[in-house]
């Protein structure tokens, strides 16, 4: 079967970034390097989906509502923007996940498009079968949807250079976790190689 990749950024959020309600440290530090990948799949012309937490303001996810988190990434406020130094690219296939405020969405794979169209089914229609991760949080969001991705027979590529978690022995036990379900750990040079032969 012939590799179709995709680019995957997730929650690239002010409110997950330094600053923001659930700030992860460093979290700011890895948008010129996404910023980067992305420039590369857009210029192969290949499928960038981008991720947000695009939560109700009721929620079971939050813990005035019985949740583990405090209030985040809202729809509409600040806090739910993407990060400002993030170039959103022009193709880019925006999913809204945690909408539904009896569930907590942290995979992606439990996010829709604007018309109400499941992660998986935009994937199918692309043909895509191989996922390049990046993205917030290694421990929650990247591992749930790599984890998710694999159970679905995708190929996943997190992209170690340009994720980061809220708890490092967290994160690199997620990473181990990806590892041993037959996920990849790329960076940059590696995708640089990769796509410069698409399409030769």
């Amino acid at each position: 079967m012939k590799n179709q990749p995709a680019l995957l950024i997730v929650d690239l959020q002010n409110d997950f970034c330094p600053g923001g309600a659930l700030g992860v440290e460093g979290g700011d530090l890895i948008v010129p390097i996404i910023n980067r990948y992305a420039e590369w799949f857009q210029n192969k012309g290949l499928p960038i989906f981008v991720s947000r937490d695009w939560h109700p303001e009721e929620t079971k996810h939050f813990k005035q509502h019985g949740g583990p988190w405090p209030v985040h990434c809202v729809r509409n406020t600040k806090g739910a923007e993407f990060y400002q130094d993030f170039m959103l690219p022009e193709n880019a296939i925006i999913l809204s996940k945690g909408t539904d405020p009896e569930k907590h969405g942290y995979s992606v794979f439990d996010a829709h498009d604007s018309e109400n169209r499941p992660f998986i089914e935009l994937l199918k229609n692309k043909k895509v079968n191989e996922l390049y991760i990046a993205g917030l949080a290694t421990d929650y969001c990247v591992r749930m949807t790599s984890l998710d991705a694999l159970k679905n027979g995708f190929g996943i590529n997190v992209l170690i250079d340009a994720v980061k978690g809220v708890d490092p022995k967290d994160s690199q036990k997620a990473i181990e976790e990806i590892k041993s379900m037959g996920g990849n750990l790329k960076v940059l040079q590696d995708v640089e190689a990769e796509l410069k032969v698409i399409g030769q």
